[in-house]
């Protein structure tokens, strides 16, 4: 009977081959893991975070809101607020949503879908309505409260009267605080500028016991005159400003089913407007 024979030169390259072969094997098993890995690593970056909104009166995804809404998270408002911008920075930054004043960083009149009110008397009603940390800012004065330690803020566009009452036919810009927290923690934060423009901003948590926590937020913001006036009879310089706010809140919590979160607004302002614009919309 013939014989097959393999040739001596040929041995080993069959023997290292039949011992390449599990590694062989490995190495593709490794591939095909790290290309599932980064195939995964890329659909989970892929994700949208989920934004959670409190335009119903309770927490819930921006998604399962049945109106229409803008949230901006306290991230993006940092990054906004750190040249030492006052509330009309959100002007631009919303869709839909524009806000102008006559006073400079005093008194401003807000707008949604184009729809607002042009009269500035203190007695005015206005179409929409600033609700800062669920209570309702109707005196324009107040609705120039500066933006500092906030953990977000809606926008909802549209008639919202069935959950926060009447003057909003147009809409709701809604603020909320970050709130108190049974932790001690608190940061500060510097921006400079041109013109002597400087925003300070800081806040400290500390828990006061059991169930008991207090936050204060502060902020310091300047800037020098930087507008010439050449008119002889009028004032010389304009746009300059001192705006100083804190914010100081107390949160009770007997209980899980009762919480109590009382809190004070302060703000001493002194500024010039650039230009006086009446009824420019």
């Amino acid at each position: 009977m013939p014989r097959l024979s393999v040739p001596a030169t040929r041995l080993p390259i069959l023997a290292k081959a039949i011992h390449l072969w599990p590694h062989a094997l490995a190495a593709a098993a490794a591939a095909a893991l790290h290309g599932g890995v980064s195939a995964q690593q890329a659909a989970e970056a892929g994700k949208l975070n989920v934004i959670t909104v409190t335009a119903e009166r309770r927490v819930e995804n921006i998604r399962d809101v049945p109106s229409s809404v803008t949230a901006l998270s306290s991230e993006i408002l940092e990054v906004l607020n750190t040249s030492g911008q006052d509330i009309r920075l959100l002007s631009g930054r919303v869709p839909s949503l524009n806000i102008e004043s006559s006073f400079g960083r005093a008194f401003p009149r807000f707008y949604i879908r184009g729809y607002g009110n042009t009269d500035f008397r203190l007695n005015a009603s206005q179409p929409v309505s600033l609700v800062y940390d669920d209570v309702v800012q109707e005196n324009p004065i107040l609705k120039g409260f500066p933006l500092f330690d906030l953990d977000r803020v809606e926008v909802l566009r549209g008639p919202q009267g069935s959950l926060f009452g009447r003057n909003t036919p147009a809409g709701v810009v809604k603020f909320d605080s970050v709130k108190p927290t049974n932790r001690f923690e608190g940061y500060v934060s510097l921006g400079l500028g041109r013109f002597q423009t400087v925003n300070a901003e800081g806040a400290v948590n500390a828990p006061l016991g059991q169930g008991i926590a207090m936050r204060v937020s502060v902020l310091n913001q300047t800037r020098d005159d930087w507008v010439r006036n050449t008119r002889a009879t009028g004032t010389q310089d304009l746009e300059g400003y001192r705006d100083s706010a804190v914010r100081a809140q107390l949160l009770f919590e007997p209980s899980r089913d009762i919480s109590v979160l009382a809190n004070v607004h302060a703000r001493d302002f002194d500024g010039s407007s650039r230009v006086f614009r009446a009824n420019i919309i």
